[in-house]
């Protein structure tokens, strides 16, 4: 079970609370789960029943334990133990398959991973100003559309539909990467940023950190085959930061679809961020060190850090940008 199936699974059991009475809410569009914060405990968190405690009329910790009735019934969940004042924490069984399984399908489909069917068939058409922002916003929402089966058309004119805050100066003179980089990453309503922070290599420049991990994912690779093997989706240890990880990579399909719908490409940008800095601590312990052969651990760290270097390099072509393999 991936963080996004144990999403729709959480909410599967809202909803069939409320169908049998004993919760009464407006069932919610989706359900966020994370990493258990402190007194937590399990594999994933979610907070829902805070949430639902209020339109419920109920205490959180009610509310909890109502969803934790269903939730323990759910497959592919071990155990569900509610701390604090009404946090439900999931133990998922079977760790070890959803790694191997997250990685295969993205090795599997590679650029087309999180590519779907929420727009197929459906024209959107962006009537933006001529204006750089604009025009640079609407490309990339075009080619985010088409991987939800849509296709975009930009038209200007009124009334405009896509009116992102403009750049207030030329970015230009950041050169290609770091221009789209700067008029993309912040929201629409948002002013961007055209300074020179863009071309610094340094951890506090979000555009280095995303290129910097898919350059050093790509360097493991070829260092691996200098050493003979190659990656292999396996069991990996899932301790928190390998968590972070396999939920942002689970995640991905949900942001193209957001980014899709939404008409929003920052919220990609922003989740090649999350990315990146999830991946980055796993890289150290991908390679084998000394005299260490390797193993079928260092194969299955390889194949999960391929899986996001995958994620990162079809992220940053959708919104127009290098993914260097070497930086």
């Amino acid at each position: 079970m991936t963080p996004v199936e144990l999403s729709r699974t959480v909410l599967c059991a809202v909803r069939c609370a409320v169908e049998q009475g004993e919760l009464s809410v407006t069932v919610p569009e989706r359900v966020v789960v994370g990493v258990p914060g402190a007194g937590g405990c399990g594999d994933y968190a979610t907070g829902v029943a805070l949430q639902l405690a209020g339109p419920a009329g109920r205490t959180p910790r009610q509310v909890a334990e109502i969803l934790r009735a269903h939730l323990v019934r759910a497959e592919g969940v071990r155990d569900v133990v509610v701390t604090g004042p009404g946090f439900l924490n999931i133990s998922l069984e079977e760790q070890g398959d959803l790694v191997a399984g997250l990685v295969g399908d993205i090795r599997e489909r590679g650029a087309a991973y999180g590519c779907g069917d929420a727009l197929a068939g459906q024209v959107v058409v962006l009537r933006v100003p001529y204006e750089a922002r604009a025009e640079v916003v609407a490309d990339a929402v075009v080619r985010i559309v088409a991987t939800q089966g849509g296709r975009g058309e930009v038209e200007h004119g009124e009334p405009v539909n896509l009116r992102p805050v403009p750049a207030p100066e030329d970015p230009a003179p950041l050169g290609a990467d770091a221009a789209q980089w700067a008029l993309l990453h912040p929201a629409a309503h948002d002013r961007p940023r055209i300074t020179a922070d863009h071309l610094v290599q340094r951890e506090s420049n979000p555009l280095f950190r995303v290129r910097y991990a898919h350059a050093r994912v790509r360097a493991l690779t070829r260092n691996a085959r200098r050493l003979g093997f190659g990656g292999e989706p396996g069991p990996v240890a899932v301790h928190e930061e390998v968590r972070e990880l396999l939920t942002a990579l689970a995640d991905h399909p949900r942001i193209l679809t957001a980014a899709a719908t939404h008409r929003a490409p920052d919220r990609l940008a922003r989740h090649l961020v999350t990315v990146a800095d999830a991946v980055l601590p796993l890289l150290p312990s991908v390679l084998p060190r000394g005299e260490e052969k390797p193993s079928a651990a260092h194969r299955a760290r390889l194949a999960l850090a391929e899986a996001a270097g995958t994620v990162l390099a079809g992220g940053l072509s959708l919104l127009g940008i290098d993914a260097p393999e070497h930086l």
